[in-house]
């Protein structure tokens, strides 16, 4: 959920090459987790076939422009709503600020797929909105004109409200930095409140700002549910109908590869944000920001414009979702339903209970052995959560149908048996694309941790006898206890929604809660699919419930260390 973020620590250092093993090991993870990257792009050497011919000559221009406008669109609108109500909550005081802050992240809850089927069941010809307009008004069909959801246009405003959380949170960590003293500078210049934020504020936040932009990039080049029920062709689209409707496997992978540009543009983007030019207070001793308090009438105008995200990313949305689940819900009954929802917590406990203990791994081997074999190494092993679920899923599926075929060929050459896809044809390629695609939550989730654990604690426990293993089950896991829920919890949520990965690399007849809901709202039956969609809204609800209380905890360190 948070990008690709590897930890620079400051605390003393083994010398390099002291632990080749660890390096080793490192290498191993990120060349497994590479892989099916590089099996992307492998393709673009190869001839391309008929099928991408004609994907170029017809559709591609269209899917090419309909992606940059696409994420230049979402991009301008979350950081138009992130950046303004980071700057609202932090800097002004209005009626409820307190509780607006921590609201505005809710829309993380709600998976921008069951959004868009949200919308657009309430705004067509059909829906409540215009049915209630014709009954108020006595319109009939062409006597009034409405804006039309399905489109480019709505896709971006449906993705601008479901991503600006990102930059909001980034933005509000960064203003929250800043020092009253540095503000009051730009006053005494004669710097008023709009000139102090374009000149003073905002470049001082840029770096983060810029880091939350490239994550909303991200998330929006990999989107899939959503562009797909609008009708807004994609390459993330394109992939699925070339792989499923024109049964051409080379041709979509030639299209992801395509795609993993603009990929490997948002992913430079966000680490040049990190490596951007900071600004450090010259003192320690910095006063925390004091919000100036507004009058009612601008403080309630204020509450109400960043309020509109909230309404519209979450409340409008969430509220429809429980009217149609108790009005209507899935037909299937609860026990099928409990089945949907039985698969997508058992791959989600399985992604987490693999994935943790080897982010674990990777974050101690950093430890151990730092230095820039293992430093690329980690870049290699966390980039998958960069990479569309889409792109992930032909990248695993090349090599291990490859091998599926290679193993039923020569067993049945020698043994006359042939056992049929045992790693396509079960669980394995899920979990391998699972595993690829969130490896660097847990590992941001564990690693964050573990940078706050003294060395000197690990001195002291090999000094009495202990080896590594036994450093790190005896001292290290009691004390990571909450990082290790925290990236165990945010896990859980991202396997739990994912959707394109699933669809396409997942075993015949097993579907997901969230394949479900995508099945039966693109069938028109979102009241059947509001059910699953709920549940998958309600567990969403966990990691941004925690975010909260780790930024209210953290804010509250904060001002007490001042």
């Amino acid at each position: 959920m948070t990008g690709i973020t590897l930890a620079n620590s400051s605390q003393p250092q083994p010398r390099h090459g002291r632990n080749p093993r660890w390096v080793g090991f490192a290498m191993l993870v990120a060349l497994v987790v590479a892989a099916p990257i590089i099996a992307v792009l492998i393709n673009l050497g190869r001839p391309t076939s008929g099928v991408f011919s004609h994907l170029a000559s017809t559709v591609l221009p269209e899917m090419l422009l309909n992606t940059a406008l696409l994420v230049l669109g979402v991009g301008l609108g979350s950081l138009v709503m992130g950046v303004g109500c980071a700057w609202a909550v932090t800097m002004l005081d209005f009626p409820f600020r307190r509780h607006l802050a921590w609201l505005l992240f809710l829309p993380l809850a709600i998976p921008s797929y069951v959004a868009a089927f949200v919308y657009g069941d309430l705004m067509q010809f059909s829906g409540p909105i215009q049915t209630g307009l014709r009954q108020i008004f006595g319109w009939s069909r062409g006597d009034y004109w409405f804006p039309d959801m399905l489109s480019l246009g709505g896709a971006i405003l449906l993705l601008s409200l479901a991503f600006y959380p990102y930059v909001f949170m980034l933005a509000r960590a960064a203003f929250q930095e800043q020092s009253v003293c540095v503000l009051e500078v730009g006053r005494t210049l004669g710097l008023g409140p709009w000139a102090r934020f374009r000149r003073i504020a905002l470049p001082l936040a840029r770096p983060m700002i810029a880091g939350g932009l490239a994550l909303v990039m991200m998330e929006t080049l990999s989107e899939f549910g959503a562009v797909s029920y609008f009708g807004v062709p994609t390459f993330t689209t394109a992939i699925y109908r070339t792989w499923f409707g024109m049964g051409d496997p080379v041709a979509a992978a030639q299209l992801a590869s395509m795609l993993m540009v603009f990929v490997l543009a948002a992913v430079m983007l966000e680490r040049a944000a990190r490596q951007a030019k900071r600004f450090h207070h010259s003192s320690a001793r910095t006063r925390p920001l004091q919000p100036a308090r507004l009058p009612i009438g601008r403080g309630l105008l204020v509450l109400g414009l960043c309020s509109l995200p909230l309404l519209l990313g979450f409340c409008l949305p969430g509220g429809w979702l429980l009217h149609l689940a108790i009005a209507e819900g899935d037909g299937l009954g609860m026990q099928r339903l409990a089945g949907f929802t039985l698969n997508s917590f058992i791959l989600s406990g399985l992604a987490v209970l693999v994935l943790v203990p080897l982010a674990l791994a990777l974050a101690y081997a950093q430890r151990l052995a730092p230095g820039r074999m293992m430093g690329w190494s980690l870049q290699f092993a966390t980039i998958g959560y960069a990479v569309p679920g889409s792109v992930i899923a032909i990248g695993v599926l090349l090599p291990l149908a490859t091998i599926d075929h290679g193993i039923n060929d020569w067993l049945q050459s020698w043994f006359g048996w042939a056992p049929g896809l045992l790693l396509t044809g079960g669980l394995v390629a899920l979990l391998y694309a699972y595993a690829v695609r969130f490896l660097a939550v847990a590992f941001n989730g564990v690693d964050g941790g573990l940078h706050r654990i003294r060395p000197s604690l690990d001195h002291a426990a090999r000094l009495l006898g202990e080896k590594p293993l036994g450093v790190v089950r005896r001292v290290h896991v009691p004390l990571l206890r909450s990082s290790l829920l925290a990236a165990a919890m945010l896990l859980f949520v991202d396997v739990l929604k994912e959707l394109p990965a699933t669809l396409i690399v997942r075993p015949f007849d097993f579907d997901t809660l969230a394949v479900r809901v995508y099945q039966l709202a693109s069938d028109e039956r979102l009241g059947e699919a509001s059910t699953g969609a709920l549940i998958i809204v309600l567990v969403g609800l966990l990691p941004v419930l925690w975010l909260n209380r780790v930024t209210a905890r953290s804010r509250a360190g904060d001002e007490s260390d001042r």
